[in-house]
């Protein structure tokens, strides 16, 4: 390859052996940060644009690019430059040699592409936000919601016309949505001011949507909420959010989770955290307590000795996993409650117990106990 040639790699600044999609990338890069739109009167940015697009068109060729590797420039002879092997004329000529990996940055520049088509556009997603209890998050539940939101027409189905007629081309831009204006290199494109992008007119409008394609309408669905989930957790109903427009899909809603509070439980992923009260007597002596669960009374043991604080667990009591096959537990927080009051035989009994311990303690006259 002689020394004044350009080197194709080195232009889009990639290795020689980079394979397609760094090629790719490196030009959309450059392409990008050299188009006229971006250095209007630049004639050196324009002048490299045009140079970047050469190399892509070669190194994204296999067989352009095997025989570039081969016999540099000579071998390509009047296969590179441009489509047909004839070098790019100007601007319009690479917009419509390579304008599909540009996406929608140039995609005012191909005011040909779409003439003549209905612009669908998808609805929008939609939020809902579906309150449920903690018992209902134990085995999964249907709820019923209900929204309003825009569908289609079922009238005009999606078109904007009356029945018996058919939108028109737009005669502003060919039903591309958009016009172009040109001057020298440069083109502006700009959303049709008579279509409004839609690509097309209605001369005899649906009477129910005025020509909108879309009303508002009261949806009603059942959702199905499985078990296991928690505050945050997003439901999606594929389809069912805002319809679409001039025939497009519609939208997905989202339904997002929330959890209401227990007035027994504190949830923990899928475990249950309760406060369980029994007396100083029943913790030093040990007794079988019985406790509520979200869905049955179940019996547990407390240990002699137990102190405030400690906790009781109840295996897989708690709630399902929504992604697996795990089930949570309860723990129950034993508070120990002392009496306010003692009786005088409670407080004999309590004394004679100090005194054989060698404790000290208040005495009788201190008036800590009343009778």
């Amino acid at each position: 390859m002689a020394k004044t040639e350009i080197d194709y790699y080195e232009v889009l600044g990639v290795a020689r052996d980079a394979d397609g999609d760094t090629i790719k990338k490196a030009y959309r890069k450059l392409a990008m940060q050299y188009h006229p739109d971006k250095n209007p009167g630049n004639k050196a940015a324009e002048d490299k644009f045009k140079e970047c697009s050469v190399a892509y068109e070669v190194l994204s060729n296999t067989e352009k690019r095997s025989r570039y590797d081969r016999f540099g420039h000579a071998g390509l002879g009047g296969m590179g430059g441009g489509p047909g092997g004839q070098p790019f004329g100007d601007v319009g000529d690479i917009f419509d040699a390579f304008g599909d990996i540009f996406g929608d940055f140039f995609a005012g520049q191909r005011g040909h592409g779409g003439r003549g088509r209905p612009r669908a556009r998808r609805g929008a997603d939609l939020r809902y936000v579906l309150e449920v209890e903690l018992g209902e998050v134990l085995s999964g539940t249907e709820k019923p919601i209900q929204f309003r939101c825009e569908d289609s027409c079922d009238s005009c189905k999606g078109t904007g016309a009356e029945a018996g007629s058919t939108p028109e081309t737009c005669g502003t831009c060919g039903g591309s949505g958009q016009v172009v204006r040109t001057q020298g290199f440069f083109q502006m494109a700009s959303t049709c001011p008579k279509c409004r992008g839609t690509g097309q007119t209605i001369k005899n409008p649906c009477q129910k949507c005025k020509g909108h394609g879309r009303v508002e309408v009261q949806r009603k669905l059942m959702v199905h909420v499985p078990a296991g989930v928690d505050t945050g957790t997003q439901l999606r109903l594929t389809g069912e959010g805002e319809g679409g427009e001039r025939g497009g899909p519609s939208g997905d809603l989202y339904v997002e989770i929330r959890v209401a509070p227990h007035e027994v439980f504190e949830r923990e992923n899928e475990h249950l955290h309760a406060e369980l009260e029994i007396s100083y007597l029943q913790a030093l002596l040990g007794c079988d307590v019985e406790v509520e669960t979200l869905t049955e009374k179940e019996t547990i043991h407390i240990p002699k000795g137990s102190q405030y604080g400690d906790r009781i667990r109840l295996a897989g009591k708690g709630l399902p996993s929504l992604r697996g096959h795990r089930v949570g537990d309860i723990f129950y927080e034993l508070h120990v409650v002392f009496p306010k009051k003692l009786n005088k035989d409670e407080e004999k009994l309590l004394r004679q117990i100090a005194e054989n311990k060698g404790e000290s303690v208040g005495s009788a006259k201190a008036g800590f106990f009343n009778f």
